[in-house]
């Protein structure tokens, strides 16, 4: 399939941008299949603004390894039915299964 640019206006500051080709080649290779809403401008700005509220950061918890009992951390909150691993045991422990 052939695409080509398309000049879409974007749906917070009104201005036209380009979706080119290679950007639509690239949503199609993703199975997105819409188009984008913003431009370039806008789309940054709003994931700073999402960033800056902490969107962007997960909570982590400490825990030991319940395998080699190394001290790391997990971005889940543990439950004490359940082991939790450094990511070198996980990696070690899921290959097994």
């Amino acid at each position: 399939m052939s695409f080509q640019d398309k000049q879409l206006a974007c749906a917070d500051c009104g201005t036209n941008f380009t979706f080119s080709a290679e950007e639509q080649e690239f949503f199609q290779t993703k199975g997105y299949t819409n188009e984008p809403k913003r431009c370039p401008t806008c789309r940054q700005a709003r994931k700073t603004e999402r960033n800056a509220r902490g969107g962007g950061q997960r909570q982590m918890f400490p825990v030991k390894c319940a395998e080699c009992g190394k001290d790391t951390e997990v971005p889940f909150e543990p439950r004490s039915d359940r082991p939790v691993y450094c990511s070198d045991c996980y990696n070690k422990v899921r290959a097994q299964r």
